[in-house]
């Protein structure tokens, strides 16, 4: 079985949080087999085994078992591509929720995302698959509080959960999980989960606040194409990306979005000389090319950012419409 890995920018976060507690994180790591150069390859990966094995020293070095919930301070929503996309694209947390599930194998698959409801709440549940190794506690520490962070940064820093289950054994010291949760914690659990309210997740979010919208404004006006005249093109283009990151759209799905029938948005794309698929190839190629000359941006995060079921698709999608692969595009922008 091929063993797990992360996205090696990830670790990024880690270090910075080594570094601000003056520890040489670049010994760190060479002490736990990662080569720190890595880090600035947005393709580039990490071996689960390695990763656990930098988390144990950082533990070490540190003298912190709560380490992971402060890296989550280093990781903001244009720290990895996809994340800040569904901050941007989504109208509510479950929306927010649906992506960054989908996005979750980009930045670690070693464990596998999963969001249900029942009766009263939304479950985020993290789980490894059968079989695999398992992440280090500091990890899922780490992606718990980031989670959090993800809707304090829309509903407000006082958000807090429902409850909280981690397996980690519960610390000689619990307060800073209680601290940053604000909830219940449960530990010694039989899954790693985050609770939260329906409310909360179902209604509606207006970015109103200038402060809050401003990190994310660069970001948007890269995610889209130059705005054509509202033609009945442009909206379906616009229905287009906005689907794209939950996979791709048929016609049938962008027309139920736009409230239209099947026909109905045919007939409107033919007054105009238009079909859905070449509509659909045409923003996937033109997002393509704003989304590769982000260096931070990795090849497979813009596969799934462009609704390809894995990065080979998208190579060969990619080479159809230029003639080349993504990354001797990438490599020609050097």
């Amino acid at each position: 079985m091929t063993e797990p890995t992360t996205l090696a920018s990830w670790i990024r976060a880690l270090r910075k949080q080594l570094d601000a507690l003056g520890l040489d994180s670049q010994a760190l790591c060479l002490g736990a087999g990662l080569d720190p150069q890595l880090m600035d390859d947005p393709n580039a990966r990490y071996p689960l085994s390695a990763t656990t094995r930098l988390w144990a020293l950082a533990v070490q070095a540190s003298g912190d078992p709560a380490i992971g919930l402060r890296v989550s301070r280093f990781v903001n929503p244009t720290t990895f591509h996809a994340m800040g996309y569904a901050l941007i694209a989504s109208g509510s947390l479950r929306e927010v929720f649906e992506r960054i599930v989908r996005y979750q194998p980009v930045v670690n698959d070693a464990l596998t995302l999963q969001l249900s409801r029942t009766e009263d709440r939304y479950l985020l549940s993290l789980t490894v698959p059968s079989g695999h190794p398992t992440p280090a506690f500091e990890a899922i520490d780490a992606f718990t509080a980031i989670y959090l962070r993800t809707c304090r940064s829309r509903l407000g820093r006082d958000y807090a959960p429902l409850a909280v289950y981690l397996r980690r054994p519960e610390p000689a010291d619990p307060t800073p999980w209680h601290k940053m949760f604000r909830a219940p914690v449960h530990f010694a659990a039989g899954q790693d989960r985050l609770e939260f309210n329906l409310v909360d997740f179902d209604s509606h979010l207006d970015d109103t606040d200038p402060a809050s919208a401003e990190p994310n404004e660069t970001t948007l006006k890269r995610s889209h194409i130059p705005l054509k005249p509202l033609t009945w093109e442009r909206k379906v283009c616009t229905a287009i990306e906005a689907q794209l990151p939950e996979g791709e759209p048929s016609a049938e799905r962008v027309a139920q979005a736009m409230h239209l029938s099947l026909r109905s948005l045919q007939r409107h794309l033919a007054d105009e000389g238009c079909r859905f698929d070449t509509l659909l190839n045409e923003c996937r190629e033109n997002l393509a090319l704003l989304h590769l000359r982000d260096p931070q941006c990795s090849l497979s995060e813009v596969g799934y950012l462009l609704g390809f079921a894995d990065a080979s698709s998208f190579s060969r999608a990619f080479k159809r419409w230029t003639g080349m692969t993504p990354g001797q595009f990438r490599d020609g922008l050097c």
